[in-house]
């Protein structure tokens, strides 16, 4: 009798039967699209160290909004920058009458409702002089001190009717205090993204330009994960879980492909990474060169992400990868 040969090239043999085959698929409801919404009319001004992503006001938010849907971009994360100067130590402004993320959330619900899952970034750094996700007390990030204030802000965007809240700070134990704040006010059905495994990370460049959150004096290493570090992960995650987060989050995405797979080997909640703006500006910068394929790159890391487990991808690459037919 002949022995047997395995040839896994069988069913590389054309397109149709890789399609076929293929262990990650991505789709179109898997893509989260950010924006950055700033205060003020008719403003939509490109941000340099990201090309093809604006700052905007709500009235032009509402038209990319809408124009996103057609392409089949159902999901939207918003990110606020305040009124000039506005910014205080406690980041107020975050949760004050008439701040720009509720206000986008409101005029976003009124003209799409279900059509559009609505999240917010809950996160202090874009409305604090000092431009870190907390406050400071006697030189350091007072992580209790912060809470409370993180906790308002979520609630303005609940109330304004946002469908997930995503705490973004790294401040322990904020889940809790944003779960219960939501619950006494009766937003029960109000879901929570948590950041659960965000590493202080290099790739967050061209995102300080984006949200003007650069902080002014030292860095966010006391707060935000080390990136050495794998097993913490974990910690983090199930410490989110037990405080109420219904959905868990790894940023950077490319960097941590291991941690991502273990988040999805672990625990059952729905697993989102974050393409983050490094990542982005990289491949932009190095495909108006005609160093790489943008299509091919930015598709062979939306699987890489799939592969791993994540669930939902978070991307500025969505919006472009719909409207030329990458998918």
């Amino acid at each position: 009798m002949q022995e047997l040969i395995i040839r896994p090239r069988r069913l590389r043999a054309s397109a149709v039967i890789r399609d076929l085959v293929a262990e990650a698929r991505l789709d179109s409801r898997m893509l989260v699209q950010p924006h950055f919404v700033v205060p003020g009319e008719a403003i939509s001004e490109e941000i340099q160290a990201m090309p093809g992503i604006e700052h905007q006001s709500v009235d032009r938010l509402l038209e990319t909004v809408e124009s996103d849907l057609e392409l089949g971009i159902h999901s939207v994360l918003l990110f606020g920058l305040p009124e000039d100067g506005d910014k205080a130590p406690d980041g107020r402004a975050a949760y004050a009458d008439g701040a720009v993320v509720p206000r986008a959330v409101a005029a976003l619900k009124e003209r799409f409702g279900d059509r559009l899952a609505v999240m917010t970034d809950v996160c202090l750094c874009a409305y604090t002089d000092h431009g870190h996700c907390g406050l400071i007390r006697d030189g350091r990030i007072d992580n209790d001190a912060s809470l409370p204030h993180l906790a308002r802000m979520a609630l303005a965007h609940a109330r304004a009717g946002a469908d997930v809240v995503a705490p973004s700070d790294m401040m322990d134990g904020r889940i809790a205090a944003i779960r219960e704040a939501l619950d006494e006010d009766g937003l029960v059905e109000t879901a929570i993204m948590s950041y659960s495994v965000k590493y202080a990370s290099a790739y967050y460049g061209p995102f300080r330009e984006a949200a003007h959150s650069a902080p002014a004096q030292g860095d966010r290493r006391s707060y935000q994960m080390d990136a050495r570090n794998r097993r913490e992960a974990l910690l983090e995650a199930e410490l989110d879980i037990g405080e109420g987060a219904d959905i868990l989050m790894v940023k950077p995405a490319l960097a941590y492909l291991d941690v991502v797979a273990d988040l999805h080997e672990a625990f059952s909640q729905p697993l989102a990474v974050y393409n983050v703006s490094g990542e982005y500006s990289m491949v932009k910068a190095a495909a108006a060169r005609g160093w790489l394929d943008e299509r091919a790159v930015v598709l062979e890391n939306w699987h890489a992400f799939r592969r791993a487990g994540a669930d939902i991808i978070i991307t500025y690459h969505g919006r472009q990868a719909l409207r030329e037919g990458w998918l």
